[in-house]
């Protein structure tokens, strides 16, 4: 057994696996941290960019079609009560990432790991279950999603030229491709740790193109070219059924719970924190400027979005052609979609790809295949490796998720199902049970009855759109035609 798989050993195999470092001190050569790991160097403000890469998704872009479905009242109270809730249960996630002592106890490397040490048994792997399956559906969602906004540049200089009755479709599926090898390069950064200045990045393009969304919605509604609002949303008898009203608000319920939640890689992110301070004060200083930073754009976007396009608002402004002037300015800001998915991408990837390299140097450690890695740069600023087991499987990851991508063009409403079935368990139900697990709260005190409540009106909220998602896959399939979606 080699040096290096004997650390992860002595690690219990959780979370990413790191290599020796030449260039440091300390105990074995390395500069390490109390759990004989490579020193984390994460801050608030790189754990913030990660929350803003993974929370502020292109999704940001539908919250004006889902305010046109609530209403002036219930679209922007929903938007508010949910920000709330996933800043509350997250707190309750962070605390959970040392079992014990917050400053001192044992880490938990992932999700899993502190549900195993606080919960245990069979809710160990329906967490897993709901986690990795919402994590592959994201990159299958996001390279989809991307393709499309890529797809939009050609259509804003197509509409531009042309006029905008003209037929400016295009295939997506060369777009999908594209953004699989980009992915199968950036997949080779190691680990969270790595990922610092592209989830900056990420960040960055999330707050450029969500500006230009509010600013388009701003000069409309300035401009007096609005649609129709009302307190209710969209009206039964002149823009819906009352049976469509009844799904599409349950769509819009579940697109703004699921529009604020990352519970699925929190524990992930906060393994990339130094102490001290203790990692949960640091997580939560930054769930709070994410989460704040989140719901402003989120309202902003719902608000003016809904008050610029009324009742008919698009599903996305910028990929929906709400706007079709300036064309460059919409191209910029599809641009910045693209980059922005990007990042995301491996933001959420990352966990998958150390859960199974994780598995693989524990199952076989005697294999240089898996646990060798061949230095590229070794400077002490920048250091690069390869490791022939992490470039082949994750090459293969990215191919599967770009294929199914291809063949599955209508995922984006089987990932509105996965998100909904794993909103409920992911951002509440595990935090709230491991929350009274750890401070041994009574059954029906009146605690207990406030977090028990919280948990099942929110499983509501889940199950109501789960069943709205699966009749919007319904549709979706009976104009299915694989390899010929355009956009």
């Amino acid at each position: 057994m080699t040096k290096d798989v004997e650390m992860a050993a002595r690690n219990g195999g959780g979370g990413d696996y790191y290599p020796p470092h030449p260039h440091h001190g300390g105990a074995g050569g390395e500069d390490v941290d109390d759990d004989g790991k490579r020193r984390r160097t994460g801050t608030v403000w790189t754990a913030s960019a990660h929350i803003i890469t993974a929370v502020i998704g292109s999704g940001v872009l539908s919250l004006a079609w889902a305010t046109a479905q609530l209403g002036w009242v219930v679209g922007p109270v929903t938007l508010m009560l949910f920000a709330v809730i996933t800043y509350y249960t997250s707190g309750l996630l962070a605390d959970c990432y040392r079992t014990g002592d917050p400053a001192t106890g044992k880490r938990n490397y992932t999700y899993m790991d502190a549900v195993g040490s606080y919960l245990g048994g069979w809710q160990v792997w329906s967490c897993g279950v709901f986690q990795y399956v919402n994590l592959f559906g994201t990159a299958i969602g996001y390279t989809i999603t991307a393709s499309i906004s890529a797809a939009a540049v050609h259509k804003a200089n197509c509409f531009h030229n042309r006029g905008h009755a003209a037929d400016c479709s295009v295939y997506d599926t060369m777009y999908m491709i594209i953004f699989g090898i980009v992915q199968i390069f950036f997949s080779q950064l190691p680990n969270f740790s790595d990922l610092s200045w592209l989830s900056i990045l990420a960040a960055v393009m999330s707050f450029s193109y969500s500006t230009i969304a509010v600013g388009l919605s701003l000069a409309r509604t300035i401009s007096g070219s609005t649609g129709k609002t009302t307190l209710t949303g969209v009206e039964v008898g002149v823009d819906v059924t009352s049976a469509q009203k009844i799904w599409l608000a349950f769509q819009a319920l579940g697109d703004i719970a699921f529009a604020y939640s990352y519970s699925m890689i929190l524990i992930e992110i906060q393994d990339t924190v130094k102490s001290p301070p203790a990692e949960n004060k640091t997580m939560k200083k930054a769930t709070l400027l994410g989460v704040s930073t989140t719901t402003s754009f989120y309202m902003l976007c719902g608000c003016l979005g809904y008050a610029a396009f009324g009742n008919a608002a698009p599903g996305n402004m910028l990929t929906g052609f709400g706007f079709y002037e300036p064309y460059w300015l919409i191209d910029f800001a599809n641009v910045c979609i693209v980059v922005h998915l990007v990042g995301a991408y491996q933001v959420f990837c990352q966990p998958i790809f150390a859960a199974v390299e994780t598995y693989a140097v524990k199952r076989w450690p005697g294999s240089e295949f898996i646990t060798s890695e061949h230095p590229v740069l070794t400077g002490k600023s920048c250091r690069f490796s390869v490791n022939m087991f992490r470039l082949t499987w994750r090459t293969a990851f990215v191919v599967v998720s770009t294929v199914l991508a291809i063949i599955m063009p209508f995922f984006n409403d089987i990932l509105g199902f996965l998100g909904a079935v794993g909103f409920w368990p992911l951002t509440v139900y595990y935090p709230v049970e491991m929350y009274i697990r750890q401070r041994r709260i009574q059954r029906y005190t009146s605690r207990w009855v406030a977090l028990q409540t919280l948990s099942f009106l929110c499983f509501l909220v889940s199950l109501a759109a789960a069943v709205a998602s699966i009749e919007g896959v319904s549709e979706s399939l009976k104009h299915y035609v694989p390899f010929k979606t355009k956009s």
